[in-house]
């Protein structure tokens, strides 16, 4: 399967509901900050309740979506830049992925492609919970 890469380009990688267990679940493993992993805490902090980890949205939707679709062209990570947390993410809202390609430089000799993608987590208003750049080398020719 080859991937043609294309700067502009958007992918909607649709949305996800986080319940206050999965949160729960999550932060236990990856960040177990109290507001994570306590509701009794989380009540008396500055979110009044349980809110999802800042890498949870990210996390989701790179596994289920972005890997599976462009893993087999990335040659390596480069960076993760300009990482954005706006709004909390509280137990079932609703948490929509689009992911753009929003530059790209060809490395013609080594047959690779510096690719920065922006990931733009948002809510049912589109308001932005949270956004990220992240660039990856990948092989030009986009092939398994």
């Amino acid at each position: 399967m080859q991937i043609i890469f294309s700067a502009g380009a958007k992918y909607d990688f649709g949305t996800v509901i986080f319940s206050e267990q999965e949160i729960i679940d999550f932060a236990l493993i990856h960040d177990p900050l109290e507001f994570h992993t306590n509701r009794e805490v989380a009540k008396t902090h500055l979110f009044k309740g349980i809110v999802a980890s800042g890498k949870q949205a990210f996390h989701h939707f790179h596994i289920k979506h972005w890997i599976p679709k462009f893993g087999h062209t990335v040659l390596c990570g480069l960076s993760v830049n300009n990482w954005y947390f706006l709004k909390p993410i509280y137990a079932n809202a609703s948490v929509r992925c689009i992911v753009t390609i929003a530059e790209m430089t060809q490395h013609p000799k080594k047959n690779s492609v510096s690719i920065k993608w922006k990931y733009e987590f948002l809510n049912e208003e589109d308001a932005h919970f949270q956004s990220l750049e992240m660039t990856t080398l990948h092989k030009m020719d986009g092939k398994r």
